[in-house]
């Protein structure tokens, strides 16, 4: 019987470090017989990731094998535009202090989590890997962008330099237990939830969403991320390298095709069980017309996508009631990250 990993899962009460905890825990070599994931984590109120010498601390104590980066400061447009600095400054700091730690301590594998907006506003449909850096971003979200590139690159820097085996991927929008409800700073899926939820609890008529609902945008289940995670860094270094470019080593993860805000809107309802009409507010802005990531490379490496959208989104409706009962203040309904 070998002896699993100590795994530091960096983020780990956020919506994908704790899929990623709950993928680990629950993975094919546990259930064969082999130990359970030896899995180290730490709450922000332990370790402030941006604290370069507690960082350097925690990693001198723990020694830990793997690091899963999921640790990120995250929100939607509204926060997005009215923090950039904390946004680019935060996650450039915990990004550098974690990789730099783990190399300085000899740790050779890392899995880093990005995001669909580092590709470019306008970048043809489906996204590749090789659209990154051709073009401009998206400026609602261009400081916490920015931060996620350098992450990509910092891992391929250190890859080349350093002969590590730090890999990245990059997930199209997520949703599932875990995440964040808050009324002004959440994104899509979540907020319709809370909206839909809502008006079935006031009886209301109608529910109005913002645009015309023709936009397309592709969502993902976020026990499917982690799994895809684990599948990632699970892959051998000669596999890996086959399918990816020293300076293009990220791969994308989506559920493979998109739905129009209008459809995912319908889909929400019912798995709400709202009963009343939807109606599309058209002197609301759209945002771009569609977001689709092209998956052909993880596809090829033999990974697709399990939960389907409205299988999905049932489960998050659930974990939903469970915060809705147990926060007082539901203004604010987002799980401590």
């Amino acid at each position: 019987m070998s002896v699993s990993p100590k795994i530091y899962v960096a983020g780990h009460r956020g919506m994908v470090g704790s899929a990623i905890v709950r993928a680990l825990q629950s993975s094919t070599l546990c259930r064969s017989g082999a130990p359970a994931a030896n899995i180290v984590t730490r709450t922000h109120a332990e370790l402030d990731l941006t604290n370069q010498a507690a960082v350097n601390d925690f990693f001198t104590q723990e020694k830990p094998d793997q690091v899963y980066l999921a640790a990120a400061k995250v929100g939607g447009i509204h926060a997005n535009n009215t923090y950039p600095a904390d946004f680019i400054y935060q996650n450039l700091m915990m990004q550098a202090n974690i990789i730099q730690a783990a190399h300085q301590h000899g740790v050779q594998k890392m899995l880093f989590l990005g995001s669909s907006c580092i590709y470019p506003r306008m970048a043809p449909q489906p996204m590749t890997e090789q659209a990154l850096l051709t073009g401009l971003l998206e400026p609602t979200n261009e400081p916490y962008a920015i931060a996620k590139i350098a992450g990509i690159k910092l891992c391929e820097s250190y890859n080349r330099q350093h002969g590590r085996d730090y890999r990245s991927v990059m997930p199209t929008n997520l949703y599932g237990p875990g995440d964040n409800y808050h009324f002004e700073n959440s994104h899509v899926i979540p907020a319709l939830i809370r909206r839909f939820h809502e008006a079935k609890l006031a009886g209301a008529p109608q529910v109005a969403i913002w645009g015309t609902g023709t936009p397309k945008r592709e969502f993902l289940y976020v026990d499917d991320m982690a799994a895809a995670s684990v599948f990632v860094m699970s892959l051998p270094l000669s596999t890996y390298q086959a399918n990816t470019a020293p300076m293009c080593s990220h791969i994308n993860v989506g559920f493979g095709s998109d739905v129009t805000i209008a459809e995912v809107a319908h889909a929400v309802s019912q798995a709400v069980g709202y009963q009343g009409q939807i109606s599309f507010d058209a002197s609301k802005p759209d945002g771009p017309p569609r977001k689709w990531m092209d998956s052909t490379r993880l596809n090829t490496l033999g990974w697709q996508a399990q939960v389907s959208l409205q299988a999905g989104l049932n489960f998050a409706y659930q974990d939903f009631l469970t915060l809705w009962e147990r926060t007082p203040r539901r203004e604010g309904i987002n799980p401590e990250t």
